[in-house]
């Protein structure tokens, strides 16, 4: 499918918007729905800050990075649309519809609606969106893909001076040619 990358970054966005406006409509602020007891719970939270509340009241500094990062993935997904990188095409997509998602609720609203919760014991996870699922999930995909691109590279490394190895072996003694 053409342009897969981009139904991917609109899937995440759309589920994205949907579900916050879901929570914001729906649920007053900090209300909660438990979902599976105490481990999983909906929570109507409002975010101003950057990932985990961090940065509160920066809505300009994130909406220019956002900005910066949404061109430079669209950038990247342009320069490799070709490469058959599927697993790197899909990562992308999915960052770049979680940081437009988020983006449009820092331009529109100034801040984040962030809703699923869990809980450790008496560990609580910072809440998040689905916008942040595909931007982690995208991010460790990209991870995931790096790695196995070094692997590839340090086996195809490791295979090419062996056979240069045998080759230089081949002819630094003529009989052996020859068996």
């Amino acid at each position: 499918m053409k342009g897969y990358y981009y139904w991917i970054a609109l899937a995440v966005f759309i589920i994205d918007q949907v579900t916050k406006r879901i929570i914001a409509t729906q649920l007053e602020l900090a209300e909660q729905i438990p979902v599976i007891g105490n481990f999983f719970i909906i929570t109507s939270h409002r975010n101003p800050g950057a990932a985990f509340g961090i940065l509160k009241e920066q809505t300009t500094l994130f909406i220019i990075v956002t900005l910066l990062v949404v061109a430079g993935i669209i950038w990247y997904i342009q320069k490799n649309r070709h490469s058959g990188n599927t697993m790197l095409l899909v990562a992308l997509g999915l960052v770049l519809g979680g940081a437009f998602g988020n983006f449009l609720d820092r331009a529109l609203y100034g801040e984040v609606v962030d809703f699923l919760q869990f809980n450790f014991g008496s560990y609580t996870f910072p809440i998040f969106n689905v916008a942040d699922m595909g931007i982690v999930i995208g991010v460790g995909l990209i991870l995931l893909d790096t790695i196995l691109d070094m692997k590839n590279d340090y086996n195809k490394t490791k295979q090419d001076g062996a056979a240069a190895e045998d080759e230089t072996r081949r002819n630094a003694d003529p009989d052996e040619s020859v068996r």
